[in-house]
């Protein structure tokens, strides 16, 4: 199921707070939210891989570096240079083999990244986390941002098992292996779910709601 519009996201809204107590408070105290949406293809899943554990302007600076740089994310273009000359647009050597990686996959038809729409969710994950440097969380959120996939959730992302906690009232947050468990539930709005949870933690980091009473903000 992909994301059509906001008349979507509240549905599933109200249907996920029906199904999860914890899902209802956060829903209550969320204002209304938007399916957030990046570029997809080669270029897309390349720059999710460079963006992370670096700061937001540090990893724009180096995307804006590599594309000035290269004339134009491509995989012939990163296939073009080696791991010192990518690493002279402010990659690390392992994200620079891991963007080799992924044009290897892309030109030798083991992924196609235009067409992963012809395949389910599970198929879609397993083809992306098959290319070296790519995980669990990197595939779910590619395939939820750039393809607007309404099931995924990426479980091992810390905010979303923060947010939970919160929601909760719990002292403690649910494992990566333990918070898939749950999300089974909410199927098929999981996506969903990853984006109200999201809009909730950011609220309340940010000031704009008050965390339930007696929670510790992380």
């Amino acid at each position: 199921m992909n994301i059509r519009d906001g008349k979507d996201i509240d549905g599933a809204r109200s249907a996920l707070a029906a199904i999860d107590p914890a899902l209802a408070v956060a829903n209550a105290a969320t204002p209304p939210i938007e399916w957030r949406t990046r570029l997809g293809g080669f270029s897309g899943l390349v720059k999710m891989v460079v963006e992370q554990q670096v700061s937001v302007a540090a990893a724009a600076a180096i995307w804006r570096r590599l594309e000035e740089g290269l004339g134009g994310v491509t995989p012939d273009a990163i296939l073009a240079r080696d791991e010192a000359a990518l690493k002279l647009f402010g990659l690390s050597g392992p994200k620079a083999r891991y963007a080799q990686a992924i044009a290897e996959a892309q030109l030798s038809g083991q992924v196609d990244l235009q067409r992963l729409g012809a395949l389910d969710d599970d198929a879609a994950v397993a083809a992306l986390t098959a290319i070296k440097g790519v995980g669990r969380w990197t595939a779910e959120t590619y395939l939820m941002f750039c393809e607007g996939r309404f099931d995924m959730f990426p479980a091992g992302d810390v905010a979303l098992q923060e947010a939970l906690r919160m929601a909760e009232g719990s002292a403690t947050r649910l494992s990566e292996k333990a918070l898939y468990v749950r999300a089974q539930e909410w199927r098929p709005y999981r996506g969903v779910a990853a984006h109200l949870l999201w809009a909730y933690y950011g609220a309340i980091k940010r000031g704009e709601i008050a965390a339930p009473p007696s929670i510790v903000v992380a």
